[in-house]
């Protein structure tokens, strides 16, 4: 078996202890931010890449990896009660390191990083979770470093939103952000960025819940 092929494997085995740890319990919380919708913006897919599972880093068939620091990006997906939202599906997308989309829109094709997937999209488990892999979203003219989030809810519709990066100095300035009125959903939004070493060398993680208003 090729050696990439052990990695991606060893890689998913990762992933797949990390949505095996037994969450907090956010049903006992006494007041969930429920989670605010902001714009798609202009770089959704125009169509899916062949490869659109939660590893962003590997695209499989490529011996070559995305540029970036690997970032593991997990959560669960609630109702405003605190309770799994039942078959639940996750996207993501984002730019590259170099700050550019892969999207015939965006400009900047030439530099895009072709070894980066820019999107992917996985189900919640049975207790709501979801996890990628990617790497740490970059800042790029007029925007704070950012990943794209749209999670559809079977029946009961979906949300679109933006995760930023706890720390980094554009967010006191990316327009879209401080749209979002309230400080405690606009808070809800920012995620802190820690080691990761326990999932992979050299890798960062963070968590994010999304609370769905249904």
């Amino acid at each position: 078996m090729h050696t990439s092929h052990l990695k991606r494997r060893e890689v998913l085995a990762g992933v797949a202890a990390l949505l095996a740890r037994p969450p907090a319990s956010l049903a006992a919380t006494s007041a969930l931010i429920l989670t605010p919708g902001q714009t798609e913006g202009p770089f959704y897919p125009v169509s899916f890449p062949a490869d659109m599972d939660a590893d962003l880093v590997r695209i499989a068939g490529q011996a070559a990896v995305a540029m970036g620091q690997i970032t593991h990006v997990s959560g669960r997906v609630l109702d405003h009660r605190g309770e799994v939202v039942d078959g639940a599906m996750v996207e993501i997308w984002q730019c590259d390191a170099n700050g550019i989309y892969n999207h015939p829109r965006a400009p900047g094709q030439a530099r895009h990083d072709r070894g980066f997937q820019g999107y992917g999209r996985t189900q919640v488990d049975a207790a709501g979770r979801y996890a990628f892999r990617t790497i740490r979203p970059v800042a790029y003219p007029g925007r704070a470093p950012h990943i794209h989030f749209k999670v559809h809810a079977p029946g009961l519709g979906r949300l679109t939103t933006q995760v930023y990066i706890a720390g980094e100095p554009r967010n006191a300035t990316d327009g879209v952000l401080n749209a979002i009125r309230d400080r405690a959903q606009r808070d809800s939004v920012i995620v802190r960025l820690e080691d990761a070493s326990d999932i992979e060398p050299g890798a960062l993680k963070g968590a994010f819940d999304v609370i769905l208003s249904v």
